[in-house]
């Protein structure tokens, strides 16, 4: 609540960024953590409504729930490698993000953690996320195409809930289970690429209100191109794309 601070420097020695530490400072618009920080607390910087940039030394390995909940003038992050997972709403409501760079080391993105990052248009998750919990991208309505790697077997409840402009998403056949509402609402959601056959389909759990997705025209994988009729798909220079 220190709601005229505008900038901080955090000396060489610290290691830890508590609980609450900068939280609701409406003014503070620049942050410099040194490379001795090993984790940033719950709730660090939410509502850091003039925090426009931040940089996330290598040595972070963990960031709390809400860290940066909130920071609705954050534009971009790059999370270090060393970071295993992004927690419950660490970036909800940074309406201003219209990039995130999400290392190889995360395993989960954690329910609701870029939930109303309004701007975001497109991310790129990374084969080291099993998982992707309760709207972890509701609201995001920029959002445009996602590909989920093949490490993810579950997609929570509303993960993608509402992201209104959506048109194609990337499905791997590792998916079993897909939550309920996971893509409610995503009205321009068209095509799905599935990775698996017609089968592997039928037996993935697809919770209620997936409207949007059962509806959709969804292919198949296919490297090689198909003799049969049908929808089937591959990836042309990384991209998926209709045979």
């Amino acid at each position: 609540y220190c709601s005229s601070l505008s900038s901080v420097s955090i000396p060489d020695g610290v290691t830890t960024i508590g609980d609450y530490a900068f939280l609701n400072c409406f003014s503070l618009s620049s942050v410099s953590i040194p490379g001795g920080v090993a984790s940033i607390g719950e709730r660090a910087f939410l509502m850091c409504t003039s925090l426009s940039s931040v940089s996330i030394p290598d040595s972070v390995t963990y960031i709390g729930d809400h860290a940066f909940s909130g920071c609705t003038s954050l534009e971009s992050v790059s999370i270090p490698d060393g970071v295993t997972s992004i927690g419950e709403g660490t970036f909800c409501g940074c309406t201003s993000l219209s990039s995130i760079t999400i290392p190889d080391s995360v395993t989960s993105i954690g329910d609701s953690a870029f939930a109303a990052c309004t701007s975001l248009s497109s991310v790129i998750i990374p084969d080291s996320v099993t998982s992707i919990g309760g709207s972890a991208f509701s609201d995001c309505f920029s959002l445009s195409s996602v590909i989920i790697p093949d490490s993810v077997t579950y997609i929570g409840d509303y993960a993608f809930s509402a992201c209104t402009s959506l048109a194609s998403i990337s499905i791997p056949s590792s998916v079993t289970s897909i939550g309920d509402g996971a893509f409610y609402n995503c009205s321009s959601l068209a095509e799905v690429f599935y990775a698996g056959s017609a089968a592997d389909w039928s037996s993935i759990t697809v919770g209620e209100g997936n409207d949007h997705l059962t509806s959709a025209t969804r292919y198949f994988y296919s490297e090689e191109e198909p003799t049969e009729s049908g929808n089937y798909w591959h990836y042309v220079d990384g991209v998926p794309t209709v045979w």
